[in-house]
């Protein structure tokens, strides 16, 4: 299954978040004078395209996903000429570049909802979600926010509640409102005309609501966040819309965030018969550490499941075949550092990341790598006065002060584990101060291990994991077998191992991992006869053992 315009299937796609990629006039927030100087180090590793995370305006009360004018780039960034000049800088290394979307909601400061909170009868009113008091002035129902509480803000002026899935300085959209759809529409093509090769579109699963706002069933007094969040009744025929309206016209790559989203769901997502989306960002694979149907279940941490993570991998690698294509990724701007979340980031490094990167990039779909983790950064570990992310802050206060669900040790252990803070320390350029990332104050801490992990050290590293993640990107543009081969899981219940074969026509590749710090027998059923090994991350090879975090693709022909 092919298409001519696909050039996504075969790429690489490298994620920056612009705040903390490199800041060049030292006021510590990376911008985007720094994306421009970095572009060779991006071209020279291989990559294809840069998604670069939000850089409107914005009052940041969630890090440039809180958007007071979706038209201008925000001065702590520089200015809308300066990315012209960056995209068109980009394109002439063949660099594609993707802007991030935030189309379920805005900044309480964008003039939208300026306008709209004032009365019930101005042009803006219906442009955001309001519901009465219920008989007793509390909430109009028990949802919840992402970011602890209730969905629900009370504003005097209008006597009314608006819905915020996210910070209360993140009223969402209505929807159900053409207007409202129409604008979005219009900013869209506005950054088409730029030059922008494709969107990633935030939350894009949550635009649509159960608009009769029902209740939650539980038990528990705390705001429930649960299925009515996500896919609602009209989802689908919003994005056909905007598919009509702006994907199709400028011919944009898309790649949609869909948490509570499964492999089945995402069948029709992608599907290209029903223009929808290219690409999903599925949650699964990155909750098998979470308790599910809990309340808190972010917070509330259980062992990591490799049987599960193969599990769900591997549903979404063959529910899709002839119908979509996958999005592959373990790290983001809202993921933790994997190797620090489910590897060794002290023993086995770099073993930890070429693991888990062979892995994903094995696979059938075209992988996202986050800043940094091409050279095997880690979590850090901060007082919790110091973390920046609300998300973390309002938690906080709603699970541990104000209904103690979670003791303090509890929840600040599951900080270092998954809060997305782990993911926005600084980029690690070198071993000067500040990791070379600013000649100022950093606006967010640098991770204590820049001296031993940084770009500089890595590339002349003997055991350098930029130079891994080079031939795998290598490998992905010259080997149709990565595009094209059929995917078939091995050893599903095996704790410690993740294998499986990529085949096409005569040839199938074996990819396997000991995702485990303990030496463990080569499977006897993998062995291979006139064999040959396509990449391996120890330097011998031993057809006998796994030492820990080995990983290796071998092939072989079919009889």
């Amino acid at each position: 299954m092919t298409y001519s315009n696909d050039w996504w299937r075969k790429a690489v796609i490298y994620q920056i978040y612009p705040k903390s990629f490199f800041d060049t006039n030292g006021d510590g927030c990376g911008d985007i004078k720094g994306i421009y100087q970095k572009l060779d180090y991006l071209a020279d590793l291989g990559v294809d395209a840069l998604w670069i995370s939000p850089m409107y305006t914005s009052p940041m009360k969630d890090n440039g996903y809180d958007i007071s004018d979706y038209y201008r780039i925000d001065p702590l960034f520089g200015t809308n000429e300066e990315l012209y000049q960056l995209i068109s800088a980009a394109h002439s290394k063949k660099i594609k570049i993707i802007m991030d979307f935030v189309a379920n909601h805005t900044s309480d400061q964008h003039q939208w909802f300026l306008e709209s909170q004032q009365s019930k009868d101005n042009p803006y009113s219906d442009f955001y979600i309001w519901k009465d008091p219920k008989p007793d002035g509390s909430e109009p129902n028990n949802w919840g926010s992402h970011f602890g509480g209730s969905a629900w803000e009370y504003c005097s002026v209008r006597n009314q509640y608006y819905l915020h899935y996210y910070a209360k300085e993140q009223p969402d959209l209505n929807w159900e409102n053409e207007g409202v759809r129409q604008a979005i529409y219009q900013a869209m093509r506005f950054w088409a005309e730029k030059g922008i090769d494709g969107w990633r579109m935030d939350v894009i699963t949550e635009i649509s609501k159960y608009t009769d706002f029902p209740d939650y069933e539980t038990n528990s007094e705390i705001p429930v966040v649960g299925f009515m969040h996500s896919n609602g009744p009209r989802l689908h025929e919003f994005i056909q819309e905007m598919h009509r309206e702006v994907f199709e016209p400028y011919g944009l790559m898309t790649v949609g965030e869909a948490q509570d989203s499964d492999a089945q769901m995402a069948q029709m997502f992608l599907d290209r018969e029903r223009k929808e989306l290219d690409m999903m960002f599925t949650f699964e694979h990155m909750d098998v550490d979470v308790e599910p149907d809990t309340p808190n279940r972010k917070w509330q941490l259980q062992a990591f499941n490799l049987p599960k993570l193969k599990r769900v991998f591997a549903d979404w690698q063959t529910s899709l075949v002839n119908v979509g294509w996958n999005a592959l990724y373990f790290e983001n701007h809202d993921r933790p550092r994997i190797i620090s979340r489910w590897g060794n980031d002290t023993d086995y490094r770099y073993e930890s990341a070429t693991a888990f990167a062979t892995i994903l990039h094995g696979q059938k779909g075209t992988p996202f790598i986050y800043q940094g983790e091409e050279i095997g950064m880690t979590n850090i570990k901060l007082p919790l006065s110091e973390y920046d992310d609300v998300e973390i802050s309002n938690n906080y206060q709603e699970l541990v002060e104000k209904n103690q669900t979670l003791s303090h040790k509890e929840f600040i252990a599951a900080v270092y584990q998954i809060g997305r803070d782990n993911a926005r320390t600084p980029m690690q350029w070198n071993r000067q101060e500040n990791a070379e990332f600013t000649n100022g104050t950093p606006w967010f801490p640098v991770n204590q291990r820049y001296l031993e992990i940084n770009v500089s050290c890595d590339q002349v590293d003997r055991q350098s994991i930029s130079e891994y993640y080079k031939q795998l990107i290598y490998l992905r543009h010259t080997e149709a077998i990565l595009t094209e081969g059929s995917f078939v899981l091995l050893l599903e219940k095996d704790e410690k191992i993740f294998a499986f074969e990529r085949t096409l026509e005569n040839e199938t590749w074996l990819i396997l991992a000991n995702l485990s710090a303990e030496t463990l027998e080569f499977p006897p059923s993998l062995r291979r006869e006139h064999s040959r090994r396509i990449i391996q991350n120890y330097p011998e090879a031993n057809q006998t053992v796994l030492r820990p975090y080995e990983s290796t693709i071998i092939s072989y022909q079919n009889k």
